[in-house]
């Protein structure tokens, strides 16, 4: 899998901008704020149907102008593809030029693991971070899967409205059998999707950390879930009721759901250096990146933003080496030595592109 071009208008700081991607390694270098991570981010909104670091998506639309659009062109093993997002008043989606009614169409279409120097958060932060890793993981590889959480969520904004209606003496709390039934069942479909995913997970990267650390590490993660069970989290709801009221809002179920990430027995995120805990990010998103490639027959399409940086020349060369055989898009503030693979080059300066020979 990879992507053959890709085009911008009014994105960001480009203004009109097409780039010709080699299936190989593609380097993309040149000043800070000059509009790099810009190119990663268009493509991530093309797989994921959002941004991984705007809040509000007109920030992706050039300030001087008042819509703008991405279009990539892909190949997959047995099919081409287009993809096109415009952004403006609302989002317009299109793939293979027909219009989507849900931006969850996108997923699936394309395949990419990103790394990036803000992913350590994904450990040093609380648990919506780590939600929020698994969640756009699985929607790539199960598209079933956003469909189901938005039923929780939805379902779960119902019973939170329901629930503060009671504590303020307007409904019946009996009623909230409906919404436990059809919460607890969405929970359940949740959980096995993120259950089977970190199993697939923990199968790759024991082995990737003995690898990395030279056999001086162990890694463990634990899944920790209010509703490994449909009976019990009905029990477990029926149980925090009164609680529930009283703060107005549901307080068990997926949405809590974490995972804690151990080396050598202790939880890396509390007493982990610095070192480790960035260690163990390359660990888990080179596991992704495995679980995905097994999943899906071929190689994801990787992004790395500013990741370089963190190795040194020895461990960049042992890392572009482990990934040759997949599409590679790299952001850095300067070229650096790789070996004779396929590459492209190029020069980001001011929202503008230049390809060097």
């Amino acid at each position: 899998m990879y992507i053959q071009k890709l085009e911008l208008g009014n994105f960001r700081n480009y203004e009109k901008q097409e780039i010709k991607l080699e299936n190989g390694i593609n380097l993309f270098y040149g000043d800070n704020a000059q509009g790099k991570t810009n190119i990663l981010e268009a493509i991530f909104l093309c797989a994921v149907g959002k941004s991984f670091r705007a809040k509000k998506e007109k920030e992706l639309i050039n300030l001087e102008k008042d819509k703008a659009y991405v279009e990539l062109c892909y190949q997959k093993i047995d099919r081409e593809g287009k993809i096109k997002i415009e952004l403006k008043e609302k989002k317009n989606v299109y793939i293979n030029g027909i219009k989507q009614q849900k931006v969850s169409e996108l997923l699936g279409k394309i395949n990419i693991v990103m790394f990036s120097p803000d992913d350590i958060e994904i450990l040093k932060s609380g648990p919506a971070n780590r939600r929020r890793f698994l969640n756009i993981m699985i929607s790539q590889l199960k598209p079933k899967y956003m469909h189901m959480l938005n039923l929780y969520n939805k379902t779960l904004e119902e019973r939170n409205n329901y629930i503060r209606q009671i504590k303020c003496g307007q409904s019946n709390p009996h009623l909230l059998e409906i919404w436990d039934e059809k919460l607890a069942e969405y929970s359940q479909n949740v959980y096995n999707y993120r259950s089977e995913f970190i199993e697939k997970i923990k199968s790759k990267i024991e082995k990737i950390h003995k690898t990395i650390t030279e056999e001086k590490e162990e890694i463990k993660i634990k899944y920790i879930s209010d509703c490994k069970n449909k009976e019990e989290f009905l029990k477990e709801l029926e149980k925090n009721l009164h609680t529930d009221i009283q703060k107005g809002y549901t307080t068990k179920g997926i949405h809590r759901d974490d995972f804690l990430v151990y080396i050598n027995g202790k939880q890396v995120n509390l007493y982990g250096s610095q070192g480790q805990n960035r260690t163990v990010i390359l660990s888990l998103k080179l596991a992704e990146l495995e679980v995905i490639r097994d999943e899906i027959g071929e190689e994801p399409i990787l992004l790395l933003d500013d990741f370089m940086s963190e190795l040194d020349q020895k461990r960049r060369n042992n890392f572009i080496e482990s990934i040759q055989k997949m599409q590679v898009l790299i952001t850095c503030t300067e070229q650096f030595e790789m070996s004779k693979q396929k590459k492209k080059i190029f020069l980001v300066k001011e929202g503008t592109i230049e390809e060097k020979r």
